[in-house]
């Protein structure tokens, strides 16, 4: 009865902290890596070499807030018309293609908003080919004979980024809907309620949590764009510390912009947990209960399906079916040393970031585990998410500003004592490029490894180590076998998103070293979309990959619950 009285009584957290000393001084150790960035930030804003705080203040910066705020807006707008109308629809109601929908509506997610960005001017803009046509139907002679909406605007930029960032609603909103209890709308339709007023009065607002989570990330995506901004000529915030720091050379002035884009998140983030405050609902025994959609026929039918064909047809078909005409029509001019160049520099890149940022989410997972009573270390871990709400911008700033201070450093030591130079040893490298990857997406691999670790049961632990093994040796021999599944997607998803990040690569890239981003950047801002069709269309391809895990994971899930 003693033996089984201690066994029960066994916490990972009680080892001896001279042996598991190490794990806490990792996890802190990299709480302090996501940190310098912003901490770099913020001293060169308020210590600059050249102050030029009033004089943007008096000239550029209203107009980089007013255009921010402005995106912002509409993009949130619009991508909460299309997630949550298409999530309602494909829950709630059956119509035509409603099974293709329900994974289709993810496949924007794989598409880049600035790829999207120039696929669509390609087409739309006055010597694309639906001006052109419009011309040859109408007898048109030139721009002053018919009028046609600029998409080189603001309102363009909204519509770009819409369309590839509505997901993140539709998918919250989707699995919030799905867990709703079936119960619950039965009772408003049987107290009068049609399917509209159910929608408003019961569903949505136990949704709203979710959409506020969902707003939040689109919002935080658009103010991280920088390729969509800087080809249209929007004056965003973004655009504005490109501006500053390399045509205007002030790092400091770009520094201080880059700091109210830090209050901007802070601010989203604060917004969307006011949103959610107060929100508590607790599902029934029915939660799971199979939820029979409602037929819709004739009009309603096609409504439907129109409603929801619109966002893939526009975020993914066209600028998939666009890419792949102009990467078949040039492939021999395409594919060439080149190419296979800057595909090997994001292939490796990306997979170099997306292997340490889950080594370093494994010692972040694994330390909360071994010290879940520590609410110092809890902070520590939740602290090194903050990369990911940090715009690539922003972050690019954040990590030349340590490694070029320490190159300086080096360099000016070396110099004085053995005269000899040592050049840009960390700055101006690939290691820029990687820390910056692992700081902005350690957020992403420490949720999926976390959540993956969490469903061990302790008493794994504990048989492990009564056994002999040590806290490493547990780690190694018993828990990464088992979340082997995890650590797959958590690598599939960073090293996805590492290939399309495009402003921290064009800011922090090597001289004369591209990858598939920047070279599709170059040559698009360039208008010649055709020369960089077969780089962008495979930054697509590998972006579908983790829909196609996503959907999978959410029918998975859903069946599972069912049983």
């Amino acid at each position: 009865m003693k033996t089984a009285t201690a066994t029960l009584a066994y916490s990972p957290t009680r080892q001896p902290r001279p042996r598991l000393a190490g794990w806490y001084s990792a996890a802190w150790g990299i709480a302090l890596m996501v940190a310098l960035p912003v901490l770099a930030v913020f001293y060169l804003a308020l210590f600059p070499d050249e102050n030029i705080w009033a004089h943007l203040a008096s000239t550029v910066l209203p107009v980089y807030v007013i255009t921010t705020l402005e995106l912002i807006i509409g993009v949130a707008l619009l991508s909460i018309l299309a997630g949550v109308g298409s999530a309602w629809l494909v829950t709630m109601y059956s119509f035509p293609g409603k099974r293709l929908f329900e994974w289709a509506l993810l496949l924007p997610f794989a598409v880049p908003a600035y790829v999207i960005a120039y696929v669509y001017t390609d087409l739309l803009e006055f010597a694309g080919p639906v001006q052109g046509a419009l011309r040859a139907l109408f007898g048109w002679q030139s721009a002053r004979d018919y009028w046609f909406p600029e998409i080189r605007s603001l309102g363009g930029a909204i519509l770009m980024l819409s369309l590839v960032l509505y997901p993140y609603i539709y998918l919250l909103t989707r699995a919030a809907f799905l867990e709703q209890s079936v119960s619950l709308r039965d009772a408003s339709r049987l107290l009068g309620c049609n399917a509209w007023q159910s929608f408003y009065r019961v569903s949505l607002p136990i949704a709203r949590p979710a959409i506020a989570v969902g707003v939040s990330l689109v919002a935080m995506e658009t103010i991280n764009d920088f390729g969509t901004v800087d080809y249209f000529a929007v004056k965003s915030l973004t655009a504005g510390i490109y501006d500053t720091w390399l045509n205007m050379a002030n790092l400091g002035g770009a520094a201080q912009i880059a700091s109210l884009m830090l209050v901007f998140v802070v601010m989203l983030i604060t917004l969307e947990r006011m949103a959610r405050a107060q929100q508590r609902h607790f599902h029934s025994a029915d939660r799971f209960s199979t939820l029979e959609p409602s037929r819709l026929q004739g009009a309603g039918a096609l409504a439907a399906s129109v409603f929801c064909l619109l966002p893939v047809l526009c975020g993914f078909i066209v600028p998939f079916a666009l890419l792949s005409w102009y990467a078949s029509s040039y492939l021999d001019q395409l594919w060439s040393e080149d190419f296979l160049s800057y595909a090997s520099h994001s292939f490796t890149l990306s997979l170099s970031a997306a292997v340490l940022s889950i080594a370093l989410a494994v010692v972040l997972a694994y330390a909360k585990r071994l010290y879940s009573e520590r609410r110092a270390l809890l902070f520590a871990v939740r602290f090194s998410s903050l990369g990911y709400a940090m715009p690539g911008a922003v972050l690019a700033l954040g990590v030349i500003i340590p490694l070029a201070a320490f190159d300086n450093a080096v360099d000016d030591f070396m110099r004085r004592t053995f005269d000899m130079s040592t050049g840009l040893l960390l700055s101006g490298t690939t290691f820029a490029i990687i820390f910056a990857y692992v700081v902005r997406f350690l957020a992403v691999s420490n949720g999926a490894v976390d959540s993956s670790l969490s469903k061990v049961t302790p008493s794994m632990d504990m048989a492990s180590r009564s056994l002999g093994q040590s806290a490493s040796g547990t780690l190694l021999k018993v828990h990464l076998p088992l979340i082997r599944g995890g650590l797959m997607t958590a690598l599939l998803v960073v090293f996805v998103d590492c290939m399309k990040e495009l402003p921290a690569t064009l800011i922090l890239r090597p001289f004369n070293y591209d990858t598939l981003a920047t070279f599709v950047y170059q040559f698009a801002s360039d208008e010649m979309l055709e020369r960089s069709a077969l780089a962008a269309l495979l930054i697509v391809l590998v972006g579908v990959l983790p829909v196609i895990l996503l959907s999978r994971s959410i029918t998975a899930s859903r069946r599972q619950s069912e049983a």
